[in-house]
């Protein structure tokens, strides 16, 4: 009889769900490349949101006052 390749594979990693695939499972390593993406993604999003905040708080205590204007007409 012989020996089936998912009964290998399952005895020598038993922890680790089975897929069908030609390498074997790494796990969880660290991906540097993807890191540096999300870095780099983070700096562009501060480097254009960080310097409309001053903007964004004008406006927003803008809509404040009207409104509190409006409370104080009725």
């Amino acid at each position: 009889m012989a020996l089936d390749i998912t009964t290998a594979v399952r005895e020598e990693l038993p922890d680790v769900p089975l897929y069908r695939t030609v390498t074997k499972p790494q796990g969880d390593l660290p991906n540097m490349e993807m890191d540096i993406v999300g870095w780099l993604m983070i700096a562009i999003l501060a480097i254009f949101v960080l310097p409309l905040l001053p903007v964004l708080a004008v406006f927003w205590g803008l809509s404040k006052l009207t409104e509190f204007v409006a409370r104080q007409v009725r």
